[in-house]
């Protein structure tokens, strides 16, 4: 694997670092020795939100939005410094899973039009743990934490969110917020895949021969260094311009499906027992001959009907056609060869990235983040990742590196002011 973080720089410094300096000198510090019960904070943040559904000119920037507060015991507020985007929060800027993941929201809502706005996108964060709910044991204030949101909840590009403790870990020592950003939702994502539906670990891995479908995005490099850090053989199809970054991640083989027939290039190449689609469509009709038959072989595909079901039929029915159509393609494919047929999904889970912090900062996994972004331009990181073929994730800074500084010097300061009033107190009661 090679030995150097694969960043992609494109975009300048934003103006606007003083504004955002003034945020900071409003925010409330905290000190680390013990999680306090939810604090009295900043009335409002500043976020880029949607009040409908629609494309990127549905983006809005909002100071107005009122700050989430820790309203469970087991709940943990983060100051966020970087957030990343997924395909995801395009698809949700239009409107898709929007019955299901009101459903999840709030089950009284399902027939309340809009209710769920001003909804804020961004599936990832990277950030400090600014207060914590009074049951909260693995977090304290002041600690650097990363985290994928789950999609029923409001998102990371804001200032604040709050999670529950078992959503966050903390962040790998060796990475910047902005690098460790473009990890956890592609992280819990491919993890959620592999093992629960793919039967993978660290310790079943080892020459298992893997094929990964559009492996140059988020969850497809993640998934390359993650399988060879457990030891499987790893393919990888992609374009050919991505060749030299899948094969630098560590893939043993690549083909680009755009220099004639994929499916012929494969067959050459033998027979595999999982595969990890994230292309879907006619791909999953001939890649799943592919397969190892009677032997146990997998194949996950990333790109399933669910919720564009529930959008286009409503819930009761389009889940039963979700579900009848997994059904019959499991059923059809355990017959006809053996292979077992699965959908998989991204599910939150703070303990799996404890595992994957612990293989960023052995360096077995680096981020691959092809493009950064102020806050100021989310737009134009939707506008980049709308162009497809990606290489890895696109990230926006939330806080510039001056601003950070800056929030880090008012903490210290706060820090020591408690300091000295405590040791003041101390010496009058000895007094």
């Amino acid at each position: 694997m090679a030995a150097v973080r694969f960043m992609c720089l494109f975009s300048a410094k934003a103006a606007g670092s003083t504004k955002t300096l003034a945020r900071a000198g409003r925010s409330v510090c905290f000190s680390r020795n013990v999680c306090s019960s939810p604090s009295r904070l900043q009335s409002c943040m500043s976020a880029w939100v949607i009040d409908q559904y629609g494309t990127n000119g549905v983006l809005k920037y909002t100071e107005e939005i009122t700050v989430p507060s820790v309203s469970s015991p087991t709940e943990v507020m983060i100051k966020v410094h970087a957030a990343s985007l997924n395909p995801l929060d395009i698809s949700m800027r239009g409107g898709y899973g929007a019955k299901l993941l009101k459903l999840r929201r709030d089950p009284l809502s399902v027939t309340d039009s809009g209710r769920e706005f001003p909804l804020i996108l961004g599936r990832d964060v990277s950030g400090v743990v600014v207060d914590c709910g009074s049951e909260v044991t693995h977090f304290v204030p002041g600690d650097e934490v990363w985290a994928a949101v789950p999609p029923w909840k409001q998102g990371s590009l804001a200032e604040f969110v709050t999670l529950t403790e078992y959503e966050v870990s903390h962040k790998p020592k060796l990475l910047s917020h902005t690098e460790a950003a473009s990890i956890p939702y592609v992280a819990n994502t491919a993890l959620s895949a592999l093992v629960n539906a793919g039967g993978l670990c660290r310790d079943s891995s080892s020459n298992k021969r893997v094929l990964i479908t559009g492996g140059s995005g988020g969850v497809g490099t993640f998934s390359i260094q993650l399988l060879k850090a457990w030891g499987a053989h790893v393919t990888v199809t992609c374009s050919q311009n991505a060749e030299g970054l899948v094969r630098g991640l560590g893939a043993d083989e690549v083909v680009d499906y755009t220099a004639g027939d994929a499916a012929e290039q494969l067959e050459m190449m033998g027979k595999f027992d999982v595969i990890l689609d994230n292309v879907g469509g006619e791909t999953e009709q001939w890649v799943i001959g592919m397969l190892k038959p009677w032997s146990g072989a997998k194949y996950i595909t990333l790109v399933t009907p669910l919720l564009h079901n529930t959008d286009s039929m409503g819930l009761l029915d389009g889940m039963f056609h979700a579900g009848f159509t997994l059904h019959s393609k499991a059923i059809q494919n355990i017959t006809s060869s053996g292979v077992f047929y699965r959908w998989g999904f991204y599910a939150p889970d703070g303990p799996a990235l404890d595992e994957v912090s612990r293989l960023v900062d052995a360096g077995k996994i680096l981020p691959v983040v092809e493009a950064q972004f102020p806050f100021a331009q989310v737009p134009q990181a939707f506008q980049k990742l709308e162009e497809g073929h990606a290489r890895g994730k696109t990230v926006v800074r939330v806080v510039e590196e001056d601003d950070r500084q800056a929030e880090e010097l008012v903490q210290s300061s706060h820090t020591e002011a408690a300091a000295s009033e405590q040791e003041v107190q101390e010496t009058a009661k000895q007094n």
